[in-house]
C-alpha cells in the first residue's frame, strides 16, 4: 500500500470506531482480516495512525476546526508526526486510493491554527468531565500532565533474575535496540517509531526461556518498592495474569510463601504458564470456586499483601489511548467501591508489623491518596510508611526516583512527565497494632 492508501484506510477505520463505538483494537483486526492484502507493514502503519489520532483527538480537532476522522488525521499529521500543509497535501492529490485534495480551509487551519488558547483538555488531549479531577493533583500542570499521558509508550522489559543478569540479556537482545532503563535495576527499553511492528519479543531465545518477562517500567518499581525479601510470606491479592506476582517471585529467590489469587479466575488463566517458564516453585495460585473464599485459611500471617487495585487506567493511556474517550463517570465509581473491598480484605490477612503496598495504574487522587485517607480512618491499626522511608536502600537510584515522583503524606505518583514511566501510584502501609 501507498502512503496515501493507508490514510485512506486510517480515516476509514476511524469512521467505523465513531460510528459503531467499538473499541480500536477490535476496529483494527477486523479491518486486517478484510484486507488480506495488507502486508503487516501495512497493517503496523495504519495502526500506527489510528492509535496517534487517539492520542491526539482532542488537539487535532482544534487546531483543524472541525471533528471529523479527516480532520483528526490531518491534525495529527501535523501536531503529533511534525508534517506541515504542503507535505500533507503531497499525501492527498485525490488519485486512486488517496484522500482527497486538502480544501483552502484546511490548508488555512494546518497554516495557521495553533494551541496557543487552547483550554486544557484540548492542549492535554483528555475528556473534559476528568479536566477537575486532573486538576486535583496537577493543577497548572495538568495539560503537560495529560500531553505526556498522551505521548507514544515504548517497550519495557524486566529481566527475571532467577534465570539471568540483566548484561547478560541486554547482550542478547541488542539486535531489538534494547537499552537499560533510566529506573529499574532489572529493565530493558525498546523506543518504538511510529510505523513499528510488533519486535517480536515472544519469539525471542531470552522469553522462550523464562529469563525475560515484558512489563512497563512503572510496574517493576511498584513491586520494587514492596520491598518483599526471601523467606516472607507474600500474597499478590488481584494477580490478574500475574506480572507482578513474577516479579514478587524474582524478589523473593524462591524462597518463602508466595500466593496468588484474583476475585475474576478468568484473569488468571495466564498465570499458570508464566510462572512455569520463569522457573518459580514456591507461588501457590488460589482460584477462586463458587462463593468460597480463596485465602479462608489465612489471617493476620502475611508479611506483605500487594494489591494492584481495580482502577480507572488513566495512567496507562499512552498505551490505550481508546480508553480515555471510553471512560466515563460512573467507571470510577464502581472502580472506588472495588478498591474499597480488596482493601479491607487486605487488612485482615496481614500480621503485625506486616505491610500493604497499594498500587493503582491511575493518578485520579480518588482512587489514590484519598482511598488511602479513608481506609486509615476505618482501620486505625494501620499507618503510612512515608514514601521517603519507602525506597531507602532499595537499589542505588532510588533516592533520585522518589525525588522525581509526586510525593504525597499517602504515598508517591509515578507519570510519563515525571519518571518517564505509565503512571503509577504506590502506597505502603504497616501494620502497627
Amino acid at each position: 500500500m501507498t502512503p496515501s492508501a493507508r490514510l485512506s484506510a486510517a480515516i476509514e477505520l476511524i469512521q467505523t470506531i465513531d460510528d459503531q463505538r467499538v473499541p480500536a483494537a477490535q476496529a483494527l483486526k477486523e479491518w486486517g482480516t478484510a484486507h488480506r492484502f495488507a502486508g503487516s507493514g501495512d497493517r503496523a502503519a495504519i495502526s500506527g495512525l489510528v492509535w496517534d489520532v487517539l492520542r491526539r483527538r482532542a488537539s487535532s480537532a482544534w487546531i483543524m476546526g472541525d471533528d471529523t476522522p479527516r480532520a483528526r488525521l490531518f491534525g495529527m499529521l501535523h501536531l503529533e508526526r511534525k508534517l506541515d500543509a504542503d507535505q500533507i497535501a503531497a499525501l492527498c492529490d485525490g488519485s486512486r486510493f488517496a484522500p482527497s485534495a486538502l480544501t483552502e480551509a484546511e490548508r488555512s487551519a494546518l497554516t495557521s491554527n495553533t494551541l496557543a488558547k487552547a483550554p486544557a483538555p484540548v492542549a492535554g488531549d483528555y475528556p473534559e468531565w476528568l479536566d477537575p479531577y486532573l486538576a486535583e493533583v496537577f493543577g497548572e500542570d495538568r495539560a503537560l500532565e495529560a500531553a505526556a499521558m498522551a505521548s507514544r509508550a515504548p517497550l519495557d522489559l524486566r529481566v527475571n533474575t532467577l534465570k539471568a543478569k540483566r548484561e547478560k540479556v541486554l547482550a542478547s537482545t541488542a539486535h531489538l535496540g534494547t537499552m537499560e532503563t533510566p529506573w529499574s535495576p532489572l529493565g530493558l527499553r525498546i523506543e518504538l517509531g511510529a510505523d513499528a511492528r510488533n519486535p517480536g519479543i515472544h519469539a525471542e531465545e531470552a522469553f522462550i526461556k523464562g529469563a525475560l518477562e515484558v512489563q512497563d517500567e512503572g510496574s517493576q518499581l511498584a513491586a520494587l518498592l514492596s520491598a518483599a525479601k526471601p523467606g516472607e510470606q507474600v500474597i499478590d491479592l488481584c494477580a490478574g495474569a500475574g506480572g507482578k506476582t513474577l516479579a514478587l517471585a524474582a524478589m523473593m529467590q524462591g524462597k518463602g510463601r508466595l500466593i496468588a489469587t484474583d476475585n475474576d479466575k478468568r484473569q488468571l488463566a495466564p498465570i499458570h504458564e508464566r510462572l512455569s517458564r520463569a522457573g518459580i516453585h514456591n507461588c501457590d495460585v488460589r482460584t477462586p470456586k463458587g462463593e468460597g473464599d480463596a485465602l479462608s485459611d489465612i489471617r493476620a500471617s502475611a508479611d506483605l499483601v500487594m494489591i494492584d487495585a481495580p482502577c480507572t487506567g488513566t495512567g496507562t493511556w499512552r498505551r490505550n489511548p481508546d480508553a480515555k474517550w471510553r471512560i466515563r463517570p460512573g467507571a470510577l465509581e464502581q472502580r472506588l467501591k472495588a478498591q474499597t473491598e480488596v482493601l479491607d480484605r487486605a487488612a485482615g490477612l496481614v500480621k503485625p508489623g506486616g505491610r500493604i503496598a497499594y498500587v493503582t495504574c491511575s493518578v485520579l487522587a480518588a482512587e489514590n491518596g484519598g482511598q488511602i485517607r479513608e481506609f486509615l480512618t476505618r482501620q486505625p491499626n494501620f499507618a503510612v510508611v512515608p514514601p521517603a522511608e519507602t525506597v531507602t536502600a532499595l537499589w542505588d537510584k532510588a533516592e533520585d526516583f522518589a525525588a522525581a515522583t509526586l510525593q504525597s503524606a499517602e504515598g508517591l505518583l509515578m507519570t510519563p512527565r515525571r519518571t518517564g514511566t505509565d503512571g503509577f501510584y504506590v502506597s505502603v502501609l504497616k501494620r502497627v497494632g
